[in-house]
């Protein structure tokens, strides 16, 4: 569940930086000690099972985890009791380079201190760096009634708002997600703030919808293999049930895959091989899943209601062949190209690259 996001004017002050560009853009997980910060990372980026997460011991010094996948980037596990804020620490080195700061409020527990700390950390990054996207996870909800879950969400975008509202800082950029690592709410909210880093989404977006208009797709997902997180989609509402749906048949054919892709070496191709895998299933309703590698990161996954899409399974593989080679050209350039073509136009989406696919 999301909060809309607003935008805020910045104070004209701004820390200058004199250190290169890191490549690599980095989310920083932030919060009170047992919030949830390690287990969620450990479950979305490393597929630990929920369960697992219950022995992990507290963070007790910055995590740094590199995520290799179709775009590179970092992800730092802050300590809740570290004081980011004392003379000692170089500001510059921890916010300097931030795409998005996570901010994890475990809504079992006492909120009020974790809200105190995340509305000081927000007027400091505002003040310097307001270009920054902050996220809040009100996290382990899956404990919490319905009711209760959305009184406690209420609560506390009214007490941050409140608080920068009194700083002077109307309609903040701020987002809210009501999560847990039990269910794929937390997948969707790191859907959601990876696609924000993504300079080329409108182009994706714009690629998805042709796509699945020609072909008739009900939903599609490009999703992101290792950690299920999708990077873009059609413009449709997301369907949770859909979505889930989707996510579990990735894990199906990976596992498929790692079983019966060994290449023997007396085993000879013949002819021309694809290389990535290419599947569909057919369930009890007459709804087609079907999924196509786009590369070794990516895959695309659309969900198909039309009972005549088994006898057009052809003309939706050209089709999804197109929007791969589209894609390709889109992720051409290397990221560090497009993060300053981003700084140029002030934040506008590239929109470079873009084909159309034929039906």
């Amino acid at each position: 569940m999301e909060a809309p996001g607003q935008s805020v004017q910045a104070k004209p002050r701004q820390v200058s930086t004199s250190k290169p560009q890191d490549a690599k853009p980095r989310l920083l997980l932030m919060g009170l000690r047992r919030s949830g910060k390690s287990s969620i990372a450990s479950v979305v980026f490393h597929k630990m099972p929920p369960n697992e997460t219950l022995f992990l011991e507290s963070t007790t010094r910055i995590q740094k985890d590199s995520i290799h996948s179709f775009m590179d980037f970092q992800v730092w596990d802050f300590p809740g009791q570290l004081e980011y804020f004392e003379p000692s620490f170089d500001l510059e080195d921890i916010f300097g380079n931030l795409g998005a700061l996570v901010w994890v409020i475990d809504a079992q527990d006492d909120y009020l201190d974790s809200v105190a700390r995340l509305n000081r950390t927000i007027l400091t990054v505002q003040q310097y760096y307001p270009n920054i996207n902050i996220e809040v996870f009100i996290h382990k909800v899956d404990g919490l009634s319905e009711e209760y879950r959305t009184d406690t969400f209420q609560d506390i975008v009214q007490l941050i708002s409140d608080e920068l509202s009194d700083a002077g800082y109307e309609n903040a950029p701020v987002h809210y997600y009501l999560t847990s690592i039990y269910d794929y709410s937390v997948f969707e909210a790191f859907s959601k703030v990876i696609q924000k880093l993504i300079p080329n989404l409108s182009t994706l977006e714009n690629l998805i919808n042709t796509l699945a208009n020609n072909c008739g797709f009900e939903k599609t997902y490009l999703f992101d293999v290792l950690s299920k997180i999708y990077i873009a989609s059609d413009t449709r509402p997301v369907d949770m049930s859909c979505y889930e749906m989707c996510s579990d048949y990735i894990d199906v054919i990976v596992d498929i895959s790692e079983l019966y892709s060994w290449d023997h070496p007396d085993r000879k191709a013949k002819g021309e091989q694809n290389q990535e895998a290419e599947s569909h299933v057919v369930l009890h309703d007459e709804t087609m899943i079907h999924l196509m590698e786009m590369n070794k990161y990516l895959c695309l996954v659309s969900v198909i209601r039309n009972p005549e899409a088994k006898e057009k399974m052809g003309l939706i593989d050209m089709n999804c062949r197109t929007f791969q080679e589209a894609l390709n050209d889109v992720f051409s350039r290397s990221w560090e190209q497009e993060r300053e073509e981003q700084s140029q136009v002030q934040g506008q989406v590239t929109e470079g690259g873009e084909q159309s696919v034929t039906n």
